[in-house]
C-alpha cells in the first residue's frame, strides 16, 4: 500500500506540467475560499456554482474534443448554442461578484479576490487546453 502511494507521487513529480496545473487549480480554489472566509461572508461562493455550470454546455452539446469544439469549421446549431451558453456562464462568473458588491452584500476586497480566483482558474484551463493539444509533454 505504502509503496504504491510513493510510486503514484513519483509519477506526478515526473510530470511537472501536471503538478503545475494541479497547483494552479488548488490556488484558484484557495482564493475562492479566502474571498469568503477573510471577510466572513459566504455570498461570493455563488461563483462556484457558475464554475460548475461553465463546462456543462460543452459537455452536452459539444460532441467532440476541446480542440474540435474551439476550431470547428462546420458548426451545427447545437455547437453555436453551446458556445453561447458557455460564454454566458463565464461572464456570469465575473458578474456575480460585481453585482454582489454593487448591492453591498460583499466587500470590495472579496470582489477582487474572486476576480483573481477567476483569473487563476481561467489560466489553468487555457494552459490545460494548450498542453492537451501537444503530443509530447
Amino acid at each position: 500500500m505504502f509503496v504504491s502511494c510513493i510510486s503514484s507521487v513519483a509519477t506526478v513529480f515526473l510530470h511537472p506540467v501536471i503538478a503545475g496545473l494541479a497547483f494552479l487549480f488548488s490556488l484558484g480554489i484557495l482564493l475562492q475560499i479566502l474571498g469568503c472566509a477573510l471577510y466572513n461572508n459566504w455570498w461570493p461562493m455563488l461563483t462556484a456554482l457558475m464554475y460548475v455550470m461553465v463546462p456543462m454546455p460543452c459537455l452536452f452539446f459539444g460532441g467532440g474534443s476541446a480542440s474540435d469544439f474551439i476550431s470547428a469549421d462546420n458548426e451545427t446549431g447545437w455547437e453555436d448554442a453551446a458556445k453561447f451558453l458557455t460564454g454566458f456562464s463565464a461572464v456570469g462568473s465575473i458578474a456575480i461578484p460585481a453585482i454582489l458588491r454593487h448591492a453591498d452584500l460583499i466587500a470590495t476586497g472579496a470582489m477582487f479576490i474572486e476576480f483573481l480566483s477567476f483569473g487563476v482558474l481561467l489560466v489553468t484551463v487555457l494552459l490545460y487546453q494548450r498542453i492537451s493539444r501537444e503530443d509530447e509533454w
